[in-house]
């Protein structure tokens, strides 16, 4: 008995063409086009879920260390000075704290440094 695709195809492509939603132009309607910018856009999201990461870290550095100068001391030797006396707060809840409770980040540098 000989197959036929077109319930499947048409399932395949409604499929993707729900996923592409919102898109612009024949970016959502043409299934082609809506192909191709779907798997792109795929990639790049994977990419960009890693790169999340190395940006949070960045920001948390510079936000500790413009805390730090406003005291006086760098970041280098700070975290240096963390290690040392083995003081286990990562660099998330150190940019927090100089955010949000600046008198608590202060007591703390005056205890490590």
């Amino acid at each position: 008995m000989r197959v036929k695709t077109s319930v499947a195809s048409k399932k395949r492509k409604k499929r993707l063409l729900k996923q592409t939603k919102g898109f612009w132009g024949q970016r959502k309607n043409v299934f082609k086009r809506a192909k191709e910018t779907l798997l792109r856009g795929m990639a790049f999201s994977y990419r960009d879920r890693r790169v999340k990461k190395r940006t949070n870290r960045a920001l948390w550095i510079i936000r500790i260390n413009a805390a730090l100068r406003e005291e006086g001391v760098t970041y280098s030797k700070f975290i240096h000075s963390l290690k040392s006396k083995n003081i286990e707060l990562d660099r998330k809840v150190l940019s927090e704290l100089a955010m949000n409770s600046p008198e608590k980040f202060k007591k703390l540098i005056a205890e490590v440094v």
